[in-house]
């Protein structure tokens, strides 16, 4: 794109701070990814017309980029255009996923940190209901019961009942922190494969825990659907430390 040629505004610019010019410039091209400016796999315009646009340097734009990269807004590659991409929780997902493998006791605190969250997002996908998110929870277990005994099957059913509870919501933000913790029930699966004695009564009641909430959440009950989530939790940190006292102090000596 020359610097003559007729295009649309794609940035809010505000007065440029000298001591925060990469964050100020950043935030700018951050708004117009969240706002739909800019698409998701369009390309942003290069350094040198981000640097004249904000009126800094290049380096002060490559900056601003990187920031972006590394938030996962964007994707950048050697001579190639910085392009946007669509939101997601990949990020939060890598940081979770750091966090849960580092010892049992991170792992029990990100499962508690999911019943504290979820708690409210079924609360309000109950209140919403939004149809994309009761298909997912419906194909979901249709998986889980088409997978029971198949640890590896059960926990991507699993992963997509709880996204679809958050897809129920309506709300982007709700469905981006749902997908970053995807790699603690991916832990929290593991763990469970250790429990030599999961029968398949156990099998059967995660599943209908699973039924209970996605038939609070269709039946339009917030109430319940907490109630039901919060149950599914007590019940999987029963289990937690089942497998707690069989690693000993694993925990520990991971840390």
């Amino acid at each position: 794109m020359s610097a003559g040629s007729a295009r649309k505004r794609l940035f809010s610019t505000k007065p440029v701070v000298p001591a925060r010019l990469a964050d100020t410039v950043s935030d700018a091209i951050a708004a117009a990814l969240f706002d739909g400016r800019i698409a998701p796999g369009e390309a942003l315009p290069a350094e040198v017309e981000i640097a004249r646009e904000f009126g800094v340097s290049k380096p002060i734009a490559r900056e601003a980029l990187r920031q972006l990269a590394a938030a996962g807004l964007i994707l950048t590659q050697q001579g190639k255009v910085a392009r946007a991409k669509a939101m997601n929780g990949e990020p939060m997902e890598r940081i979770y996923g750091y966090a849960a493998r580092s010892s049992l006791e991170r792992l029990r605190e990100a499962n508690e940190m999911r019943r504290v969250i979820e708690t409210g997002i079924a609360r309000l996908a109950a209140e919403r209901r939004d149809p994309a998110g009761l298909a997912a929870m419906e194909r979901a277990l249709h998986d889980m019961v088409g997978s029971i005994k198949e640890p590896a099957g059960f926990t991507e059913a699993d992963i997509l009942f709880h996204l679809g509870i958050a897809l129920a919501t309506g709300n982007a933000m709700i469905r981006v922190q749902m997908e970053g913790m995807r790699s603690v029930q991916r832990e929290v699966s593991e763990v469970f494969a250790r429990r030599a004695n999961r029968t398949d009564a156990d099998w059967s009641a995660t599943v209908e825990r699973h039924r209970a909430i996605y038939e609070a959440i269709a039946a339009g009950a917030p109430d319940l659907a907490g109630q039901k989530i919060i149950a599914h939790f007590e019940a999987a940190d029963i289990a937690s430390l089942e497998v707690a006292e069989k690693l000993g102090s694993a925990g520990d000596t991971q840390r």
